[in-house]
């Protein structure tokens, strides 16, 4: 019975110790190597944008800021939001957050973040081929894609953006 005993015990461990070794492999996949796991969807500079009720010949150029209420990302880049909104408002650009809420929580939510966006459309992220949040797409009045940047911006890119309003 005590050889048995030894065989199993020894099984099991072995079984442990490859479970665990599985388990790290995939967290180190996932954690470190994240592109890797997952096809990232992102929309293209050059294809056309579709978003009902936005008109883009009469816009001129409009920046489309897609958020998401209870993104930490979105959260920490109110100020630069904040900022961004006046200097399009000031170049004539139009700005039009897109949130996959319903219309009156995504208000409530730009409002906490004192985002002055008058214009919230409720779309689905992936109606406009974007994967994650923030997200800002600039589009010409062709309704074509002039410029993308996704997730929180360094000061550098924070500046492309104002520069191309």
């Amino acid at each position: 019975m005590g050889a048995l005993h030894k065989k199993v015990e020894l099984i099991a461990n072995v079984a442990i110790i490859l479970v665990a070794i599985m388990i790290g492999a995939v967290l180190v996949q996932r954690y470190f190597f994240p592109g890797s796991t997952q096809p990232s969807q992102t929309v293209a500079t050059g294809s056309k944008v579709s978003l009902p009720g936005v008109e883009w010949t009469k816009n001129g150029k409009t920046l489309l800021v897609a958020l998401q209420v209870g993104c930490r990302f979105c959260s920490e880049s109110a100020q630069f939001y904040q900022r961004l909104v006046q200097t399009a408002d000031s170049k004539g650009v139009k700005v039009v957050a897109v949130l996959p809420q319903l219309p009156t929580e995504s208000k409530d939510y730009l409002r906490t973040l004192a985002i002055p966006i008058n214009d919230v459309r409720q779309a689905s992220l992936a109606s406009l081929s974007v994967s994650g949040t923030p997200t800002l797409i600039l589009v010409n009045e062709k309704g074509e894609v002039a410029g993308v940047w996704v997730g929180k911006l360094p000061v550098d890119k924070e500046a492309e953006v104002l520069s191309q309003l």
